[in-house]
């Protein structure tokens, strides 16, 4: 499966960004997507999931009530709409994918897209 995320860039504290997910090479019927994020100099971490059939979401509590993932099962894509912004949520996002349950820990995928880039300045 290909992943190709889009909608990175730059934002002042507060405001809003969408991020893509187009997913291609597969049915996803079994295929739960999720994005992480790298911050400058530290590890990458889990920011939110949706399961593929359900639509269940789990997220991040740093993200939470900010963050909303959907995904449009006709186009196979996954959206990160990212609400509320903070400079602290500037790092290098990534879309991933796993046939399995929702996952955390980015080890659990091995389908990743490149990453896009936030910065959020204060």
């Amino acid at each position: 499966v290909q992943l190709q995320a889009s909608g990175g860039g730059l934002v002042q504290a507060g405001g809003s960004l969408r991020l893509s997910c187009a997913a291609s090479g597969r049915t996803f019927t079994n295929y739960n997507m999720a994005w992480f994020r790298q911050p400058p100099g530290k590890e990458r971490e889990f920011v939110a999931a949706i399961t593929w059939n359900l639509g269940t979401t789990h997220y991040a509590d740093s993200v939470k009530d900010r963050f909303t993932i959907s995904r449009d099962r006709a186009k196979n894509t996954v959206t990160l709409q990212m609400n509320s912004l903070k400079p602290e949520d500037t790092a290098v996002y990534y879309c991933a994918a796993r046939t399995q349950g929702i996952e955390t820990r980015s080890v659990a995928y091995n389908n990743w897209g490149q990453g896009t880039l936030i910065t959020v300045s204060s």
